[in-house]
């Protein structure tokens, strides 16, 4: 049997300071709300669990934000991306029986797995259920020690939020496994292959390793697509001692019938690609391209060439982005950002559907222009059409920006965040 208080009490202590302190960054204030926040998790954890057998263990795993690289690694580009000071967190206690239960905030009744039942089931894909059997399809198929597990878990990493609630998640799942049973040996990059192949695998899911990898790594990752097996670097920089704020803007406007609108921009892509005889356009230079445009024009189409275009350049931009972060140079970095963002509007064609009067994020562009030209940045955050911007905001008008914004698009529809130096991880209390 363990004792809440005495767990309770260890959130209070200067090393949990610390330790909230390198997961969410902020004050005094800030490490105060997440000990009550804990708290409030472990308290649901003994709701549904008792007190008896082992004191849950707590586990956080940041969301991420796509910095720049806006649909390039479909076509086997370069991305830099980062993980943020949101996450979701579980508190989380070996079983003998080898069942895993994992209670999930928002949802009724909880998600229960067979360890000793691995294979993939059909009837689960696209569901909580299929990413954790994968993950423990994965670990075991690895040589790695799984087993049961009893866990409650909630986010601050919000679905649809363009912050990558699925990926955050996934790597989750695979760090408790790791934790409880195998002294949290992985390394992120690791973790985030797993993880993707049970996306892929088990989920039914075609993504990529972006999302993945910066929630399991952590701070600002760049991801060179041009192999199956990706190129992964990491860089390292504090945008909050440097005077600024990262804030992702709900526009509040829907996804819903956008399939097409997403599908379109690889489809005409890869177009582009074969008809100068590759499969994707790292197959082949801008320079043939520009080249053969008459020819190309006719076999795809104007858009098809502008999102091309889009992407040569956003590699270029990508690259650009990665000497900034070596050098320091933040004015460098900026002006990147607001390239990408131009580019996605203008050649990527990615701010609203064509013909649509529905144009938020266009319109939250725009806004972001006039208030932070010349000392921030902006550009559209993710897949694009509906959703969400990002801004980079000096802590000077954050509060005029925030509420600016808010007054338009809704209350609450800022989320100011930081990079998070450290991916998923156990937390040490």
């Amino acid at each position: 049997m363990f004792d809440k208080r005495t767990i309770a009490a260890s959130l209070r202590t200067e090393a949990a300071k610390r330790e909230f302190h390198l997961l969410y960054g902020g004050t005094e204030r800030t490490a105060a709300e997440q000990a009550d926040r804990y708290e409030a998790l472990l308290t649901t954890y003994a709701e549904h669990f008792g007190c008896e057998g082992e004191a849950p263990a707590f586990f956080s795993s940041p969301g991420r934000t796509e910095i720049v690289g806006n649909h390039t690694d479909h076509n086997n580009g370069l991305v830099l991306a980062a993980a943020v000071t949101l996450d979701t967190l579980a508190a989380a206690a070996p079983t003998g029986d080898g069942i895993i239960t994992l209670y999930s905030q928002g949802y009724d009744k909880p998600f229960v797995v067979d360890t000793r039942d691995l294979e993939k089931k059909e009837a689960e894909k696209n569901t909580t259920d299929a990413l954790i059997r994968g993950v423990c399809r994965k670990l075991h198929d690895m040589g790695y020690a799984i087993g049961g597990f009893n866990a409650a878990v909630t986010s601050r990493v919000l679905s649809g939020s363009g912050l990558s609630s699925s990926a955050a998640f996934e790597v989750l799942l695979v760090c408790i496994l790791d934790g409880l049973y195998n002294g949290s040996i992985l390394d992120g990059v690791t973790r985030a292959k797993i993880s993707q192949w049970v996306e892929n695998n088990y989920f039914g899911k075609p993504s990529g390793l972006m999302d993945q990898s910066a929630c399991s790594i952590g701070g600002l990752v760049g991801i060179d697509f041009k192999h199956a097996d990706p190129k992964i670097g990491t860089y390292s920089f504090d945008f909050a001692a440097r005077g600024f704020s990262l804030v992702v803007l709900a526009t509040n406007s829907s996804h819903d019938d956008l399939t097409d609108e997403y599908a379109a921009i690889p489809r005409e892509m890869r177009a582009v690609a074969e008809a100068l005889g590759g499969k994707v356009l790292r197959d082949v230079k801008v320079e043939q391209l520009l080249e053969r445009l008459p020819e190309v024009r006719q076999k795809t189409s104007d858009r098809a060439v502008l999102r091309a275009l889009h992407y040569y350049d956003e590699n270029e931009r990508v690259r650009a982005m990665y000497t900034a972060l070596e050098n320091g140079d933040l004015d460098a970095f900026l002006d990147n950002v607001i390239r990408s963002g131009e580019s996605s509007w203008k050649l990527l064609q990615n701010l609203y559907v064509g013909g649509s009067t529905e144009q938020s994020l266009a319109l939250a562009c725009a806004l972001s222009e006039r208030m932070l030209r010349g000392s921030g940045a902006w550009r559209v955050h993710g897949g694009g059409f509906a959703g969400t911007i990002l801004a980079f905001v000096p802590h000077y008008k954050l509060a005029a920006y925030v509420e600016k914004m808010n007054a338009v698009f809704g209350a609450g529809a800022c989320t100011v965040l930081d990079i998070r130096p450290v991916g998923a991880k156990k937390v040490e209390l």
